[in-house]
């Protein structure tokens, strides 16, 4: 897969079969219509385009809006994009000049001229171009004048990407990570920077990894102690142009994320700390990206720190146990 940062990096195809949204998530209701997509082109003997926008349209459209909650980061969308077999993924951003394009200009200017379109693959409720008045009927009227098919996704299936998106959510919000992992296809992940933190784990035995998460609008999953596989990275991973590359992982392993206040000690506010089973070295600075596979059990508070490191000893043994089960499974 090729990444293009702008659509000016893109050069328009002979045979483009096009897709456009936000796919937060790329979970099993997208993967359906991107499988669809591939097909498309298989058939047509033309190549795939995804067309995503960062920021999010709706951070740009009313800025005063900070209830936006994002499922993944741009890098984790790039990497589960790749995982579904698509030639290009341009990550255009999303201005307010792009926005009050007219659909004529949309179609002629982004379609047509950027893109190369000869197949748009969209859903029936998708809109476009100033006040979002741009819509399927305009996509056919001017398929005709500018020589493009248009696939119209099934109702159905649009309705299954929404539910999908709605149970992730409440399912993480929730810590029902069973639950959000079935409907994504593979496990919630979290990305961020290891920070230094109080060292309190260190004191009790635990040393933990405090995680500053790189997106701000990241969907963080409820308070709680989840088993999790953990790879670190030697530096932040960055969606760039150019061939799709995996960042080099330095070490990958299993662990037991915390997220919470910490009431045992007071804290105030919330952290995400991960303490890495079977490992003991320096993670100031890295990149760590975990990845929710278990709910273990509800933040709480214990009336001593001792009472703490018995029950975090009980987590360690839970968790070990589940990864020894999921080996053998």
């Amino acid at each position: 897969m090729k990444i293009y940062r702008s659509l000016e990096e893109f050069e328009p195809l002979k045979n483009a079969i096009v897709t456009i949204g936000t796919f937060d998530g790329v979970h099993i209701g997208h993967q359906k219509i991107l499988k669809q997509l591939v097909d498309c082109a298989k058939e047509t003997g033309g190549e795939t385009v995804l067309l995503t926008f960062f920021p999010h349209p709706r951070l740009i459209i009313n800025p005063s809006d900070d209830s936006l909650r994002l499922i993944n980061d741009i890098e984790e969308k790039a990497h589960q994009l790749a995982l579904c077999g698509l030639d290009h993924l341009i990550i255009t951003p999303f201005t307010r000049d792009f926005s009050n394009m007219s659909p004529e200009e949309y179609i002629r200017n982004v379609l047509i001229e950027k893109l190369g379109t000869k197949t748009i693959i969209i859903g029936y409720d998708h809109h476009f171009g100033k006040d979002r008045k741009g819509s399927i009927k305009d996509l056919v009227h001017f398929s005709h004048i500018f020589d493009f098919q248009v696939q119209e996704i099934a109702k159905q299936d649009i309705e299954d990407v929404a539910v999908s998106s709605t149970r992730i959510r409440e399912a993480l919000i929730k810590g029902d990570i069973d639950i959000a992992n079935r409907y994504l296809g593979y496990p919630f992940e979290l990305t961020g920077t290891v920070e230094k933190g109080d060292q309190i784990g260190r004191q009790i035995g635990f040393p933990t990894a405090n995680l500053n998460v790189h997106e701000s609008h990241k969907l963080i999953p409820a308070y709680g102690i989840y088993a999790v596989e953990v790879d670190i990275y030697p530096h932040v991973p960055h969606v760039v142009s150019g061939d799709f590359q995996e960042t080099e992982i330095l070490k990958r392993g299993i662990g037991m994320c915390y997220i919470g206040t910490r009431p045992t000690v007071d804290g105030m506010n919330r952290k995400i700390e991960v303490n890495l089973l079977d490992f003991d070295e320096d993670l100031y600075s890295r990149t760590v990206r975990i990845r929710f596979k278990k709910f273990i059990r509800e933040d709480e508070r214990f009336d001593s720190l001792e009472a703490l490191q018995h029950q975090i000893k009980e987590d360690e043994l839970k968790i070990r146990a589940y990864f020894k089960e999921e080996q053998k499974s």
